[in-house]
C-alpha cells in the first residue's frame, strides 16, 4: 500500500511540474514549496505515511545531498556567461569569501552566546548555515548560457563558490570539538583547510575542464569519429574532478564548479580560434559586401550535457525536499531554531553582504536583493550530514539537525513566497 502511495504521489508531482500548472504559477508557488508540502503531509506531522530519520539514515542522506549539489554546481558553472575577469567577478568573489566569513562569525556568536553551544559546535553551525544553495535557488539563478543578468549572475556564482568556501569553517568547528584551540591547530587549519584545499581545488578544476574541452575538440575534428555522448562526458568530468579533489584533500565542490566554468570558457575560446583560422580575413571585410553566414559551432559538452543534468537536478530536488518534509514533527518548531532562522535572514545575511561589498561599486539595489536572497537548502543538509557521519556526539547531532532543518524549511517558505514578487518589482522579469 505504501509503495502504491509513493508511486501516485511522485507521479502526480512530476506531471504537475512538467505541465507547469497554471494554478501553481498564479499562486507564485515554487517547486520546492510544493515538494515540501507533500513531504509534510505524508510525514509524521500529519498523516504519518513515512518518517525519514536523518540521524539513522545519515550516510544515505549525505550521499543524496552530495550528488544533488555536485550536479547543480556543474550546471551553474556551465551557465556562467562571462570569462573570469576581476571586474566582472569581484562582487561574487567578495560574497563567497568575505561575506561568507562574516556570516559564519555572526552565526557562531549567536550559537555560542545565546544558544549555549560549545565554541566548536557554534562555528560548525555557522559553517553549515552560511552557504547559499545552488539547488533550491533556481528561481534567482542564471536561466541559460546567454543570461547576463547581473543579479542572477551574482547569486549563481556566489552559490557555486561558497559551497566550497564554507568547508574550512565546517572543518574548523569539527577540529575544535575534538581539541582545544591552539596556535598549532589554527596554523595547521589555515595551511591545509584554507590555503591548500582551496588553491588545489581551483587548479584541478581549471586543468580538468580545459583538458576535456581540448580532447573533445580533437575527437570531433576526426572524420571517423561518430557522435559523442555529452551527458556521459559531463558526468565523467564531475566524477573525475571530484575524485581527484578528494584524493589530494581539495574542496571537491569548488573544484567541480571551477571545472564547469573552465570547460565552458575553453570550448568558447577554441570555437573562436577555429573560426579565426578558417576566416582570417573576416575582420577586414567591408560592411557593404554580402557576407556568408557565420559557421555554427558544433555541439559542446557543456551545452549538450545540460539536456540530461537539468532534469536530474530537478528530480534530486524533488526527492530531497520531500524527504525533508518527512523529517519534521509538529514540535520541531522551537523558539531557538526559528529565532536563529529569522536572525539569519533579516540580520546576518544583509549585514554580511553590506560589509563584504563595501567599496565594490555594486549598486544599492543589487546589494539589497542579494542580501535578501540568501537561500539555504541542500548544501546545508550535506554539511550537516557530513558532520554527523564524521562523528558528532549524538546529543549535539540532534540539536544541530533540529536547528538546520527548521532554518532550511523557513528559507524554502519565506524566500519561495517573496522571490517572484520581489524580482518582478525591483529587478524586472
Amino acid at each position: 500500500m505504501t509503495n502504491a502511495i509513493w508511486f501516485v504521489v511522485i507521479g502526480t508531482l512530476l506531471i504537475l511540474m512538467g505541465v507547469r500548472s497554471p494554478v501553481l504559477q498564479r499562486l507564485n508557488l515554487t517547486p520546492s514549496m510544493v515538494y515540501l508540502s507533500v513531504g509534510v503531509l505524508l510525514g509524521p506531522s500529519i498523516f504519518g505515511v513515512f518518517h525519514f530519520n536523518p540521524l539513522q539514515q545519515a550516510h544515505l542522506l549525505e550521499v543524496l545531498a552530495e550528488l544533488a549539489v555536485l550536479v547543480s554546481l556543474f550546471i551553474a558553472g556551465t551557465k556562467m556567461p562571462v570569462p573570469f575577469r576581476w571586474k566582472a567577478w569581484r562582487v561574487p568573489l567578495r560574497l563567497a569569501f568575505i561575506s561568507m566569513t562574516i556570516s559564519v562569525a555572526l552565526t557562531a556568536a549567536f550559537g555560542y552566546y545565546l544558544l549555549g553551544l560549545p565554541l566548536g559546535a557554534a562555528i560548525l553551525l555557522g559553517g553549515i548555515l552560511a552557504p547559499t544553495d545552488p539547488v533550491l535557488a533556481t528561481d534567482v539563478q542564471v536561466r541559460h548560457m546567454g543570461d547576463t543578468d547581473p543579479l542572477r549572475f551574482t547569486l549563481t556564482s556566489e552559490a557555486g563558490m561558497n559551497d566550497g568556501s564554507a568547508f574550512p569553517f565546517v572543518m574548523l568547528g569539527l577540529l575544535l570539538l575534538g581539541a582545544p584551540a591552539s596556535d598549532e591547530l589554527l596554523g595547521g587549519w589555515v595551511l591545509k583547510d584554507v590555503v591548500w584545499s582551496t588553491a588545489s581545488a581551483i587548479v584541478v578544476g581549471l586543468v580538468t575542464g580545459r583538458l576535456l574541452a581540448q580532447l573533445v575538440r580533437g575527437q570531433r575534428s576526426s572524420e571517423e569519429q561518430g557522435p559523442l555522448l555529452d551527458d556521459f562526458l559531463g558526468l565523467g568530468l564531475i566524477g573525475l574532478t571530484y575524485g581527484v579533489c578528494l584524493l589530494i584533500d581539495a574542496w571537491g565542490f569548488l573544484g567541480v564548479f571551477v571545472t564547469a566554468i573552465s570547460l565552458r570558457q575553453s570550448e568558447m575560446t577554441l570555437v573562436k580560434t577555429e573560426n579565426l583560422d578558417q576566416h582570417p580575413d573576416a575582420a577586414a571585410e567591408s560592411y557593404d559586401k554580402p557576407r556568408e553566414a557565420a559557421p555554427q559551432p558544433p555541439s559542446q559538452v557543456s551545452k549538450g550535457s545540460l539536456i540530461f543534468k537539468e532534469p536530474l537536478e530537478r528530480l534530486s530536488e524533488l526527492v530531497l525536499v520531500v524527504l525533508l518534509g518527512g523529517m519534521l514533527f509538529t514540535d520541531s518548531w522551537s523558539l531557538r531554531a526559528v529565532g536563529l532562522g529569522l536572525l539569519l535572514f533579516v540580520v546576518v545575511r544583509p549585514v554580511s553582504v553590506f560589509l563584504g561589498l563595501l567599496g565594490s561599486g555594486a549598486s544599492w539595489r543589487l546589494q539589497m536583493l542579494v542580501g535578501w536572497f540568501g537561500v539555504r537548502g541542500i548544501g546545508s543538509l550535506y554539511y550537516l550530514m557530513f558532520a554527523v557521519v564524521f562523528g558528532l556526539p549524538e546529543e549535539l547531532a540532534v540539536e544541530l539537525i533540529h536547528i538546520t532543518l527548521v532554518v532550511v524549511v523557513l528559507s524554502i517558505i519565506i524566500h519561495g513566497l517573496t522571490v517572484k514578487p520581489m524580482m518582478t518589482r525591483w529587478w524586472g522579469p
